[in-house]
């Protein structure tokens, strides 16, 4: 009889603590006025816009929410939404079969166990359809000033894996890598630099390593024209 194992995390290397001791200041005099993108005025447009904001851009999701905002206003109006007129309202964000129902039932749990208030714990958070960790903490942190843990967007997850802070793939892990190295003072902002940094330099395709502040620190730097140079050389 065969035993599986079972596959533990990758821990945050080794090397990565004192790294990222280097990179914050860095990061925070090249992204001075790096903050959260999207637009609300309170809580719950928060809570709407940042389920919105999942596989798409702030810059749409602004859009989207500037008529969304003014024709909902409460908890009570997305529960007692059409839920066909509301995939209408946010349909141009993508997935919006899935964000409409969940922006529905999120809110009408907001009304019927929470006084229409976005809650202002973890484990609350984590009970709304369509609030997963990422969404919970950047509700917490930018709305309540309470902070629990790191916001891990794609940005996050591709930076940290490049600059070597994690060897993980999900977000809860890699999350839990960065809680290990991060002052927990910067617990905050690091999501907001690296963040800036993904969108800015650590792009997906093409990375600008050349003018990127963090090129002397980080082991992906200048590696990726010469891997697509290897990876054609052997198609050929």
């Amino acid at each position: 009889m065969t035993t599986r194992k079972t596959e533990k995390p990758q821990a945050a290397p080794v090397s990565a603590k004192p790294r990222i001791r280097k990179i914050i200041p860095l990061l925070e005099k090249q992204y001075s006025s790096a903050e959260i993108a999207l637009h609300y005025a309170n809580p719950l447009e928060l809570l709407v816009s940042t389920i919105l904001s999942a596989q798409c851009t702030d810059e749409r999701v602004n859009i989207v929410t500037k008529s969304l905002f003014t024709k909902y206003k409460s908890a009570e109006d997305y529960a007692g939404a059409d839920l066909k007129e509301l995939e209408s309202d946010v349909r141009s964000t993508g997935f919006y079969h899935n964000k409409a129902k969940n922006i529905k039932q999120c809110c009408r749990l907001l009304v019927d166990k929470h006084h229409s208030q976005v809650p202002q714990t973890m484990e609350e958070l984590l009970d709304l359809p369509g609030v997963a960790r990422k969404t919970a903490n950047i509700v917490l942190q930018k709305a309540f000033g309470v902070i629990e843990g790191i916001a891990v967007d794609t940005h996050v997850r591709r930076t940290s894996k490049r600059l070597g802070l994690t060897e993980n793939e999900d977000p809860g892990k890699i999350e839990q890598d960065l809680m290990r190295i991060v002052p927990k003072d910067k617990w905050a902002r690091i999501a907001d630099l690296l963040i800036f940094l993904g969108r800015n330099a650590c792009v997906a395709r093409k990375p600008k390593c050349q003018t990127c502040a963090l090129n002397k620190l980080c082991p992906s730097a200048f590696t990726f024209s010469k891997n697509q140079s290897t990876k054609k050389q052997e198609a050929n």
